[in-house]
């Protein structure tokens, strides 16, 4: 019988990182009977802000905004998978560069996810409009179920 694939999106928000924790210890067994990717986005309209600031951006600048940014990616992932290994959960990791509600639903159907998993801001309606939603986009658009996790407000 073949694994199921489990897919948390996280960033480097306090709320994906509850959600990962949350998964890990309400869902062990079947996380840890899963094949377990753990995937982070790069946003792309940050590095073009950020070259902004520049006036016209060189290439070599924005090449090393990407390499910083991809960097940052990678130990944002590294310190997901040292969680997973805590629990005794071994993940694959993987990132990709666009707008985070697009490349995680883009990852989730490449990669035949069964299961994705993604925190949530807790935002309210009006925040919601004007900075959107990652996780209601995901609930809407991505071709597999997902557990949308939202921290407890102490």
């Amino acid at each position: 019988m073949d694994k199921k694939k489990v897919m948390v999106a996280i960033d480097e928000s306090e709320c994906s990182h509850y959600a990962l924790q949350w998964a890990l210890e309400n869902l062990g067994d079947a996380i840890s009977k899963s094949d377990l990717i753990i995937f982070t986005a790069r946003p792309t309209e940050f590095i073009y802000v950020q070259a902004s600031m520049f006036g016209a951006a060189p290439p070599d600048l924005l090449m090393s905004i990407q390499e910083n940014q991809k960097k940052a990616a990678l130990a944002l992932l590294g310190r997901a998978k040292e969680i997973c290994a805590k629990h005794g959960v071994v993940a694959e990791t993987m990132t990709e560069m666009g707008d985070p509600k697009n490349v995680i639903c883009e990852a989730a159907e490449k990669h035949k996810i069964q299961l994705l998993i993604v925190g949530s801001h807790s935002r309210g309606p009006i925040q919601r409009a004007f900075l959107g939603s990652v996780s209601n986009y995901c609930v809407h658009n991505a071709k597999c179920p997902v557990l949308v996790v939202r921290k407890p407000v102490e």
